[in-house]
């Protein structure tokens, strides 16, 4: 019997949470195609027979950090660095940037075992320069194996599981069986609402928001939610309204019915938006909002 925590680690957009909910065959984290979607730890837990894996889905490492909100991103994807068992480090193949030189960079100085986990493969329409790029990438450092997958098309992510199974040690599972997701409710509902803003304003705005549960009452057979989504700007409410609030309604819509499904019971969901300006840079409303580093 195996268990271990394993870090998910990578620049922004290079499909750590897709490569996460694959694993898992869950959605734990959201996704886009917006980089640093992720501003969480994100835990989730594979159940291979007696055998566990707990994926930690990182943000993205970047070298940005103009903002409170960017600072603490960093932190907490450095810290999940810390006392695991693995740390997966996801590149795209074909492609190797300043910011996969710099994670690559601050993973050296690290006393864990580091893999390489080559996402997106499914973009390689020659696949015969696959493998010089593997063997280029095997020659940079001394990683625990090399796995090339496609998290969008599910491919060779068996393989990668039992790869990762060979690393960690024996011991008893650290969640119970049948337990895909390390948080609770309210911070699902709070991510969910957040990933379909981020589809819905098609813009920079989704950097300028959060989303906060702040009310949570379940009933027999109905779940009573409000969250609130907070923006900088009175301009960003409108536009997060919308003419006649149509868009919080449609986003208010796509988010109950999502969790609905997930959750396998009735929501009635209200939404507000608010505005605190500048909640991005200032540390006590990061600290509110639980994107302190401590989440």
């Amino acid at each position: 019997m195996r268990s271990g925590i394993v870090t998910i680690a990578g620049r922004p957009n290079v499909g750590k949470s897709s490569l996460l909910n694959a694993l898992v065959g869950r959605k734990v984290s959201i996704v886009s195609h917006k980089p640093q979607t992720t501003r969480h730890r994100v835990q989730g837990v594979l159940h291979a027979g007696d055998d566990q894996i707990v994926f930690v889905d990182t943000p993205g490492l970047h070298l940005l950090q103009k903002r409170a909100l960017n600072r603490v991103m960093n932190e907490a994807a450095a810290g999940a660095l810390h006392d695991v068992d693995l740390v997966l480090f996801v590149i795209e193949a074909g492609r190797w940037t300043p910011e996969d030189q710099a994670v690559f960079d601050r993973l050296v100085s690290r006393n864990v075992p580091v893999a390489l986990a080559v996402n997106k493969v499914d973009r390689i329409s020659d696949r015969s320069a696959l493998l010089p790029e593997l063997q280029r990438l095997a020659a940079m450092r001394d990683y625990r194996f090399i796995v090339p997958v496609s998290a969008f098309k599910r491919d060779n992510l068996a393989a990668l599981r039992d790869e990762i199974l060979k690393t960690l040690p024996e011991g008893p599972p650290l969640y119970p069986q049948g337990q895909v997701v390390a948080h609770d409710d309210a911070f699902t509902v709070a991510e969910v609402i957040r990933e379909k803003l981020i589809r819905s304003l098609h813009q920079e705005l989704p950097y300028a928001l959060t989303v906060e549960v702040e009310h949570y009452e379940r009933e027999a057979g109905l779940d009573r939610i409000s969250a609130i989504v907070w923006v900088e700007r009175e301009g960003q409410k409108k536009i997060v309204i919308g003419e006649n609030g149509e868009t919080l309604k449609k986003v208010g819509t796509a988010a109950r019915r999502e969790l609905e499904r997930s959750f396998g019971r009735r929501l009635f969901l209200k939404l507000w938006c608010k505005v605190r300006e500048n909640w991005s840079d200032d540390p006590k409303a990061l600290r509110r909002f639980g994107l302190s580093g401590d989440d």
